[in-house]
């Protein structure tokens, strides 16, 4: 038998292309293979009902607050705090929703330091041979569930700017913890890289 020949392709005679098998098990396997009836949907651009209200519970359009004996709502807190204004609900600014977990974080710590009566708090990203006490907000090392092995504190913005150290809990007789949670921990940290908790202060 002799050598076959290729076939030129050029841009003005491309080589065709095969035609897909029919037997391929994407296609035995895909959507149309399991509803091949089903009418193709139309553009997003094009949909209607944007905006619609489909279903609803209640009174909604201005609600009337009142109570018995002439009881009425009223708002604590400083007035710039307080919602005077409509505003998209989960449309903050990153820096916003940063400002406002730190401002939390360092609250809940203060409630924490008179609550066990502690002097103060230390950095959680220093070496520390002695024993100090930290501030900040249980963290976890990956996007799997939070265990033993993948604790982290992130500590807080005004004593340790934001580090994370990882958390050796093996010291501590019990605790329970999840993410999010402000704490603050007893501990050494002898090289900086890991801190090794010896006691727990909740709120």
């Amino acid at each position: 038998q002799g050598p076959q020949k290729r076939s030129n392709s050029t841009p003005e005679t491309p080589r065709p292309k095969r035609a897909p098998s029919s037997r391929s098990p994407y296609g035995l396997f895909s959507p149309g293979s399991f509803s091949p009836s089903v009418t193709p949907s139309q553009k997003y651009s094009s949909r209607g009902g944007r905006g619609e209200v489909v279903a609803s519970f209640g009174p909604v359009q201005d609600p009337a607050w009142s109570g018995r004996s002439g009881c009425a709502v009223k708002l604590f807190g400083c007035p710039e705090e307080n919602l005077t204004k409509p505003y998209k609900f989960m449309f903050q600014k990153a820096l916003d929703v940063r400002e406002a977990l730190a401002g939390r974080v360092e609250e809940l710590g203060e409630v924490l330091r008179r609550h066990h009566g502690l002097d103060g708090f230390a950095s959680a990203a220093l070496p520390a041979q002695e024993l100090v006490t930290v501030l900040g907000q249980i963290s976890c090392d990956g996007n799997g569930k939070l265990n033993a092995k993948s604790v982290l504190l992130v500590g807080d913005r005004e004593h340790s700017g934001g580090a994370q150290v990882p958390l050796d809990l093996s010291e501590l007789p019990e605790y329970s913890l999840f993410p999010g949670q402000v704490v603050a921990l007893e501990g050494t940290n002898s090289t900086g890289r890991r801190m090794v908790v010896s006691k727990l202060y909740e709120v």
